[in-house]
C-alpha cells in the first residue's frame, strides 16, 4: 500500500466522529445537493467540520455512510468536486488538495510517485479532498516571466536552479535537478509548471524554494511572495531549436536571459537564440556563466566577444559590473542589453541578478479580453481535461464559460472552467502573464491540440487559414520563392505553411510582403502578431499585416 493510500485508510478508521473533521460522501450532484435548502445545510455541515479540525476538513468521496468503498465513475467524481468546491466557497473555504485511488482492481490509481494508472477509470474512484479555511489565493501580485536561452552545457538550468533556491552548485550541475524536466508532471489535482522554476521577493528580499523536490514548497512561493519571477527554460541542443522557439515565442515573456559560458564563448546556437530573442523585440540580459572555471583574462575576452556580437545586430551592450544595477534597470530595452558575470558555484553575480529581477518592471501589456493559446494538454483522474499555457490577455476565473478552438474543421467549442492552478497552487483568478493549467468541462483531452486558443464565450472568433505578413529573411542558402514551406511559429502554433512572396522571391537580408497559408488546418491569427519561421538552417521573422478568415 502506498503512503498516500494509508492516508485514506486512516481517514476511514477515524470515521465521521461527532466532533471530528472527516466527512463521508458517496457522491454530490448539482441537481440534488445544490437545490432548495440542501446547499445551506451542507455548507453548514462543512463549516462544522472545519471548526472541528482547526480550519481543515477531510472529505472522503466515493465512500458509503459506514465507510465502505463504493467507488464512482470519473464524470461523477468530477461533478462531486465541482459541487464540493461551491460548498467550500459558501463556507469561506477552498479545496486545497485532492487525491484519488481506483478500487475493485486492487491497485492504486495513484502510485507513490503521483502517476495515474491508465485503468483507473475502469474501476471506479474514491478520493480524499482536503479543505482549508479561507478563500483561494488571488494572484494580484506583479509577475515577471523570463525566458532562458543559450547553448547546451552553458549552464542555463544550473544558473536558474541556484537563483530559485539560493544554493550553490557542486560543479556537476546538481542545482539543475531543481527544475522540472517534465513541466506537466501531475502530482495532485491539476498542475501546470510550464515555467519550470519560480521564486519571488517580498520586503525582506528573495523568497526562495525551500525544498525544490516538493511541489508544495513551490506553491508556497506563490502564496508568500509579493512579486513573482517565473523562468521558461528552453533547450540548448540545436536539433530542438523548434522547442526553443516555441518557449520564447509562445509565452508572454517580459525578458530574455541568454547565457554564454566563459569557458566556451558564443557559439552558433548562441547567435540563433539571440536572433530569436531580439527578433521578437524582447528586452534581454546576457549572463556570462562559469566564470569560476577560467581566469579573469578569459572572462574579459568572452565579454568582448559578446559585446561584438550584440553590436553586429545593432544592440548596445551595458556591462553591469561597470555601470551598476541602476543603469541596467533604467536602460534595458529592445536596444540596450545588460551583461552580468556569474558563477553558480561561487554564487558571484547572483545577487546582481536578484536585484535586477526584483526591480525590473513588467514589460508585457495586458490588453483586451481573455485569451490563452494552449501549449500542452493532459488528463487528470477525477478532474478531466486540462489545457495549460500562458494567459496572453485579460483574466479568467473558475466557472467562466469559454470557447476553445478552432477545431480542425474551423468551429469553436463551448467549454467551462472547472478550476485553475498556477505553480501547483490553486487560484480563483489568472491574469495576463500567468502560466496556468485550466481544467475544462465540456471537452475531452484528446480533442485539445497545441495552438488552439481559449476565449470568452461572447467572443466572435474567426478561424484563419491564410494571412498576409511583412517578413525579414535572416538566413537562407539561396532565395525564398513561391511555394516555400517552412514551419511558422506564432504564439504556441507550430505548423507548416506555404509562402507566396509578393515580388516572387526573397533573398537573405530582404524584407518583403508575402501571403502565408497553413498547410493542414486553421488557427486563431490576428493582425499585429509576430512570428518566427524556419526550415533547416533557414530562418526569418515576420509580423501579421492582414488575415483572410475562413468562410
Amino acid at each position: 500500500m502506498s503512503r498516500d493510500r494509508a492516508l485514506l485508510e486512516r481517514a476511514l478508521d477515524r470515521g465521521e466522529q461527532d466532533g471530528g473533521n472527516v466527512e463521508f460522501k458517496e457522491r454530490l450532484s448539482r441537481d440534488v445537493h445544490l437545490e432548495g435548502g440542501r446547499r445551506e445545510s451542507l455548507a453548514a455541515q462543512l463549516r462544522h467540520r472545519l471548526l472541528s479540525g482547526d480550519g481543515e476538513a477531510t472529505y472522503a468521496v466515493g465512500v458509503t455512510d459506514d465507510g465502505g468503498l463504493a467507488g464512482i465513475d470519473p464524470d461523477t467524481f468530477s461533478e462531486t468536486m465541482d459541487v464540493l468546491s461551491l460548498l467550500a466557497e459558501e463556507a469561506d473555504a477552498h479545496i486545497d488538495d485532492v487525491q484519488t485511488w481506483g478500487i475493485n482492481g486492487g491497485s492504486d490509481a495513484n502510485d507513490s510517485d503521483g502517476d495515474r494508472s491508465s485503468t483507473a477509470s475502469d474501476r471506479g474512484l474514491v478520493g480524499l479532498a482536503t479543505i482549508q479555511e479561507g478563500s483561494v489565493l488571488e494572484t494580484d501580485d506583479e509577475h515577471v516571466v523570463v525566458g532562458t536561452a543559450g547553448h547546451v552545457d552553458h549552464g542555463k538550468s544550473t544558473l536558474v536552479g541556484s537563483l530559485v533556491t539560493g544554493n550553490a552548485d557542486d560543479g556537476n550541475g546538481a542545482t539543475r535537478s531543481f527544475l522540472d524536466v517534465q513541466p506537466h508532471e501531475v502530482e495532485r489535482g491539476l498542475s501546470a509548471d510550464l515555467s519550470y522554476a519560480v521564486y519571488g521577493f517580498d520586503d525582506d528580499g528573495p523568497v526562495r524554494v525551500r525544498n525544490p523536490n516538493r511541489k508544495a514548497d513551490r506553491a508556497a512561493v506563490v502564496e508568500e511572495a509579493e512579486r513573482l519571477v517565473s523562468f521558461v527554460d528552453t533547450v540548448g541542443h540545436e536539433p530542438w531549436l523548434r522547442t526553443t522557439i516555441r518557449g520564447l515565442v509562445g509565452q508572454k515573456l517580459d525578458y530574455g536571459l541568454l547565457v554564454v559560458a566563459a569557458d566556451d564563448g558564443p557559439t552558433r546556437t548562441t547567435r540563433e537564440h539571440l536572433g530569436v530573442l531580439l527578433a521578437t523585440d524582447l528586452p534581454t540580459i546576457v549572463a556570462i556563466t562559469k566564470t569560476d572555471a577560467v581566469d579573469d583574462e578569459r572572462v574579459e575576452e568572452v565579454e568582448r566577444e559578446v559585446e561584438r556580437l550584440l553590436r553586429d545586430v545593432d544592440k548596445s551592450p551595458l556591462r553591469v559590473s561597470r555601470h551598476g544595477v541602476d543603469a541596467a534597470v533604467d536602460e534595458i530595452s529592445e536596444r540596450v542589453v545588460p551583461i552580468v558575470e556569474t558563477s553558480a558555484i561561487t554564487m558571484d553575480g547572483l545577487e546582481t541578478l536578484d536585484e535586477l529581477f526584483d526591480r525590473l518592471p513588467k514589460t508585457s501589456q495586458d490588453t483586451g479580453e481573455f485569451r490563452m493559446y494552449v501549449d500542452r494538454s493532459y488528463s487528470v483522474t477525477g478532474v478531466g481535461a486540462v489545457a495549460s499555457g500562458t494567459v496572453m490577455a485579460g483574466e479568467v476565473e473558475a466557472g467562466d464559460e469559454l470557447l476553445l478552438g478552432p477545431m480542425p474543421d474551423g468551429r469553436f467549442q463551448e467549454v467551462e472552467v472547472r478550476s485553475i492552478e498556477m505553480h501547483y497552487h490553486r487560484v480563483d483568478t489568472a491574469r495576463a502573464g500567468r502560466i496556468v493549467g485550466i481544467a475544462l468541462k465540456g471537452v475531452k483531452e484528446s480533442a485539445i491540440e497545441r495552438g488552439m486558443a481559449l476565449l470568452p464565450r461572447e467572443a466572435d472568433p474567426t478561424p484563419v487559414r491564410e494571412f498576409d505578413a511583412e517578413v525579414m529573411v535572416l538566413n537562407h542558402p539561396t532565395r525564398i520563392g513561391d511555394g516555400y514551406e517552412p514551419v511558422v511559429h506564432l504564439e504556441t502554433i507550430g505548423e507548416a505553411a506555404a509562402f507566396h512572396p509578393e515580388d516572387g522571391r526573397l533573398l537573405p537580408g530582404d524584407t518583403g510582403e508575402t501571403t502565408v497559408r497553413f498547410k493542414f488546418r486553421p488557427y486563431l491569427v490576428e493582425e499585429g502578431q509576430k512570428f518566427v519561421f524556419r526550415e533547416g538552417r533557414s530562418k526569418g521573422v515576420g509580423t501579421v499585416t492582414d488575415v483572410h478568415p475562413v468562410h
